[in-house]
């Protein structure tokens, strides 16, 4: 369903299309958190620990994907702005194509070298195997991720955020039923959890692809689709969201290596603490990407006023959500980590973690909204520097913030990065108010 987003009343209208994002999120994480859930209670804790281990190497390339999509995302909402639906065909075809045959590639490359990768990352010996045999075969549903997250932008600029939910709700019921078969029932470990999930995103990558083409017949390729013009934009929109995004995963690695330092409990207490957390701060990024479609669609249509409406709104309702999330979370947060069968040892470091990092859940949201306009307006390359300049303080402050803090560090590091980047956004937007005031 398209949701004009120029147009009626700007709450209603974020919450039309971030609720169906915040569903089809939730049930993606889903995938994750079967995985966990039934590998933890059938193998047990060390078998966990190697999911864990490989999460933050997995998520690079995803993100890297999420990134750059993002970006294209923008630039589908405001050419549907404008008025230029057509246009929407050749971005949608030209980066399939780019984006599924370099990350073929790539993820090939990964599958043969995943053992020195994990050497590199300083994997525990006792979770090696576990992590191996997981993360070699997740390579081989990256590039179905790719064509995944092409076209879902292409359908976000639309207005329609309700057909990644349905193809999320189908390999999520894929992904149950064969975690069931290749996990509890066969015995394959991680093995089993990953083949499970790589077949879901295939089915649900097939799903996706054939509700666009059903839904919106002028997204259906044609030959001699490829041009440049589309391929010039959407590389222009699309490369500072994804270097941001692959260089804060590639960051996420250097510190999956500082956290693999506190040895194999905090690795797999932390790592679900995060599975956790994931979850919980879908609705703040997604409200932020509604904050993006709606200002980028009202760009294209000339209405900035109701584009600087819309950040107004919308920070307001991320504040009241994220302070939500912050009281679930240091109330449920021990919880929600005993489920996935980890001693009680583990359990109490992941609750401890929550307290620490849910305290600053507004400070997240608030960047995440002045993010959202920002890239709204197609300021990507400065949303792109700020995450990387949040990155390396992040960073820095793991390591010299370490010994007095112990392995609390990497929640206080992280909200400390997050504090960096809301002042970034902010200065930004200031000094935008000030060259131009009309946005």
């Amino acid at each position: 369903m398209k949701n004009n987003m120029t147009q009626g009343n700007i709450a209603g209208a974020l919450t039309a299309f971030t609720v169906p994002l915040i569903l089809s999120g939730v049930f993606q994480q889903l995938f994750n958190w079967v995985d966990a859930f039934i590998v933890g209670n059938v193998e047990g804790e060390l078998a966990l620990g190697g999911i864990g281990a490989v999460t933050s190497t997995y998520s690079m390339f995803v993100m890297i994907i999420v990134g750059f999509t993002s970006g294209l995302s923008v630039l589908a909402a405001q050419r549907f702005g404008m008025g230029r639906t057509e246009e929407l065909r050749d971005i949608l075809t030209c980066f399939s194509l780019v984006l599924g045959a370099l990350f073929l590639i790539v993820c090939t490359l990964g599958a043969v070298f995943t053992e020195q990768i994990l050497a590199l990352l300083d994997t525990p010996e006792n979770i090696f195997r576990n992590a191996e045999h997981y993360l070699r075969i997740m390579f081989m549903g990256i590039p179905f991720l790719a064509l995944y997250n092409t076209c879902c932008a292409v359908l976000r600029g639309l207005g329609d955020s309700r057909a990644p939910f349905s193809s999320v709700m189908v390999c999520c019921v894929i992904n149950v039923f064969l975690d069931l078969i290749f996990v509890a029932g066969l015995r394959l470990g991680t093995a089993g959890a990953a083949i499970a999930t790589v077949l879901s995103q295939i089915a649900m990558t097939v799903y996706i692809l054939w509700y666009a083409a059903e839904k919106y017949p002028f997204l259906r390729p044609r030959r001699g689709m490829l041009h440049r013009e589309a391929a010039g934009e959407g590389t222009r929109f699309g490369i500072p969201p994804a270097i941001q995004s692959g260089t804060t995963s590639f960051g996420n690695i250097i510190l999956q290596r500082f956290m693999n330092g506190f040895g194999d409990q905090t690795v797999a207490a932390i790592t679900t603490a995060y599975r956790v957390d994931t979850v919980l701060m879908l609705p703040i990024i997604n409200f932020g990407s509604g904050v993006a479609t709606m200002v980028a669609q009202n760009i294209g249509a000339g209405r900035p006023d109701r584009a600087k409406r819309a950040l107004k709104i919308g920070a307001a309702m991320i504040a009241g959500v994220s302070l939500l999330l912050t009281i679930f979370i240091v109330l449920a947060g021990e919880a929600l980590i005993a489920m996935f069968g980890l001693t009680s040892e583990s359990v109490e470091i992941g609750k401890q973690f929550f307290i620490r990092i849910g305290s600053f859940y507004v400070i997240y949201g608030l960047a995440m909204a002045v993010r959202g306009y920002l890239e709204g307006l197609g300021d990507m390359t400065f949303s792109g520097m700020a995450g990387i300049a949040a990155l390396l303080v992040r960073i820095g402050a793991s390591y010299a913030l370490a010994e007095p803090l112990g392995r609390m560090v990497i929640a206080y590091a992280e909200a400390i990065s997050w504090l960096v980047l809301l002042g970034l956004y902010l200065l930004r937007y200031t000094w935008k108010q000030r060259v131009r005031p009309e946005l």
